[in-house]
């Protein structure tokens, strides 16, 4: 029998209506069984572990990331996967440094939620969170796990945990990868993907507990301040910034602009080029517009989501590397999380 680890770390799925008063509350996950008879014809061996206290997904952060990776690290060899129940409005960006934090991951981390608790009648709780654990304890014909990375599973998708974007506050279907098919599929069966799971070469798994945040986002709008943007690119503990451009890379032709971005790249600050479109990727080479970012110094961030080449730059710096490392490595794809 396949064991899995159930992470409770807050969010809406792990909420019940207190009979009393009305109020939503978190229940007991040692009970899960309780709430969820359903698992109980599952062939997997669950355990559970919660957050103490539970937390809003608002309040994620790098030291509840490191909390996470601490619990996978020491309790990975005793388990064959693992599933995060989580809160959705920061979901992508804790599956995206998860999938940094978690080198040589070689076993499923699904991360799943709902958008109604699951002690109400018509919770989407309960399906992502059954089916979750199945796909965490999913073996291909020879033993291996058939699914060796951090995901999203959401709505009946499975998808790359470091290419998924949250698309809606009120839908079920609340989460998608625009730039990375689906790995599975749940319906009648689950129909797996096979040729977009990673399978990388066997190594050691390395977990990761450090992550630089002294970066920042902004995305350029009609009529950006000069005096604003020098401001922001000033700031003497900066490190990194995510820098959302319009179309495929492009920025305005003001040589303000691109003396401030120069500026800022002579002074070692790693400024990387992201798409404010859902789709698409960052070409910059193709339009005049773009091609200045180039030549000041800005960094492709290629089909990246934010909220990947966010946490892809602080788990960069968190390794201490120096700028013209994290650049290198900002082009290259670690964990999937680009289309190179």
């Amino acid at each position: 029998m396949k064991k899995v680890l159930l992470v409770y770390t807050g969010g809406t799925i792990g909420m019940i209506q207190n009979p009393l008063t009305g109020a939503l509350e978190s229940f007991d996950f040692d009970q899960l069984l309780n709430h969820v008879p359903e698992l109980r014809q599952l062939p997997v061996d669950i355990a559970t572990r919660t957050f103490d206290p539970p937390i809003d997904s608002s309040d994620m952060d790098p030291l509840q990331w490191a909390k996470l990776v601490r619990i996978i690290d020491d309790a990975y060899d005793a388990f064959d996967g693992f599933v995060v129940l989580h809160g959705t409005d920061t979901m992508a960006f804790t599956a995206s440094a998860l999938s940094f934090m978690l080198e040589g991951l070689a076993k499923p981390v699904i991360l799943t939620g709902s958008q109604l608790p699951i002690g109400m009648l018509r919770t989407d709780g309960k399906e992502n969170l059954i089916t979750s654990i199945e796909i965490a304890a999913a073996t291909r014909p020879d033993g291996t796990p058939r699914v060796p990375e951090v995901c999203v599973f959401f709505h009946e998708k499975l998808m790359r945990g470091n290419r998924v974007t949250k698309s809606s506050a009120d839908e079920f279907d609340a989460f998608e990868s625009f730039n990375c098919p689906h790995l599975a599929t749940a319906g009648v069966d689950i129909t797996y993907n096979e040729n977009e799971i990673l399978r990388r070469t066997p190594g050691t798994f390395r977990p990761h507990y450090t992550m630089d945040t002294h970066l920042l986002i902004f995305s350029l709008f009609p009529g950006i301040r000069p005096e604003i943007v020098k401001e922001m690119l000033s700031a003497p503990t900066l490190k990194g910034v995510i820098f959302r451009t319009f179309g495929s890379g492009n920025a305005p032709q003001q040589p303000w602009l691109s003396e401030l971005l120069a500026e800022a790249t002579r002074q070692g600050k790693v400024i990387v080029n992201i798409t404010q479109c859902t789709g698409g990727c960052v070409a910059m080479k193709r339009y005049e517009t773009g091609l200045q970012l180039l030549e000041a110094g800005v960094v492709s961030g290629h089909d990246s989501t934010v909220e990947a080449a966010l946490t892809k730059l602080m788990y960069l710096f968190g390794k201490g590397l120096s700028s013209t490392e994290v650049r290198r490595q900002m082009a290259l794809s670690l964990a999937g999380e680009i289309t190179l």
